[in-house]
């Protein structure tokens, strides 16, 4: 079941939203090298709960962090610990928050100090299959015309879709109908209607497409070993088109 959320819920979610947002342009002061992820979960998590809202990943499905923290070769759910960020690396960091009943959910890749060329153009490419995703989620189109724009910028630009992993809708749940795939064909899926709200999160790899999980039963990681950035924004579809609330 697809929710149409009313104009108090959807302004439920972008106070969620905007929690996330500041979350994370509160840590990208301390992506530096030498910092632990931990520090930057903690850090995350003293802002959350200091905004009266809860972390919306901690303890979720088992996860024991507020951050998820992906490093180069790992594509999400990161788990951060005592592990120092390296200069040259990039690092995804997705964040949930939950207030009022409702989540917002985002995420960013950042560079760590200075990077490589190709690094930069990955995290660029990722960061704009995000945007061409969003401006098809408008009244009337459907779901498989989302990741069929994201799908088409990534390889065109050299790049690779994960597919194993997708995003959502949210609301009242992180994770709610209907999943949104990176991939796919036009004119395919759920049509989208005024109302839906949405998590869409592009997860885009160097090399190859082929994930796979580690043994702390969480942290995915590309199968060839190259570097994957992850952007994710939640939104809500007006008559319009698409509005950002992590914006």
């Amino acid at each position: 079941m697809i929710h149409i959320r009313g104009p108090a819920e959807i302004a439920k979610i972008h106070v969620s939203g905007q929690i996330v947002k500041r979350t994370l342009e509160l840590l990208e002061e301390h992506i530096l090298p030498g910092v632990e992820t931990l520090e930057l979960d903690r850090l995350a998590e003293e802002y959350i709960r200091s905004q009266g809202a809860l972390p919306g990943f901690k303890g979720l499905y088992g996860y024991p962090a507020t951050l998820c923290i992906s490093i180069d070769d790992e594509v999400v759910h990161g788990i951060p610990g005592r592990r120092k960020l390296k200069e040259g690396e990039i690092v995804g960091v997705d964040v949930g928050a939950f207030k009022n009943n409702y989540f917002g959910d985002h995420a960013r890749t950042f560079p760590v100090g200075s990077i490589s060329e190709e690094k930069q153009k990955l995290m660029d490419v990722t960061r704009q299959c995000l945007y061409v995703g969003i401006e098809q989620a408008k009244p009337g189109n459907r779901i498989g015309d989302i990741g069929n724009a994201i799908q088409k910028y990534a390889e065109k630009n050299g790049f690779s879709v994960v597919r194993e992993l997708v995003g959502h809708g949210i609301g009242t749940n992180l994770h709610e109908e209907p999943q949104i795939p990176n991939f796919g064909k036009k004119n395919r899926g759920e049509v989208i209607e005024a109302g839906m709200c949405f998590a869409i999160e592009p997860m885009i790899n160097m090399g190859k497409p082929d994930v796979k999980t580690l043994k702390d039963g969480w942290t995915v990681v590309t199968h060839d070993g190259h570097p994957s950035a992850h952007f994710e924004h939640t939104i809500t579809i007006t008559e319009n088109g698409p509005e950002i609330l992590t914006n």
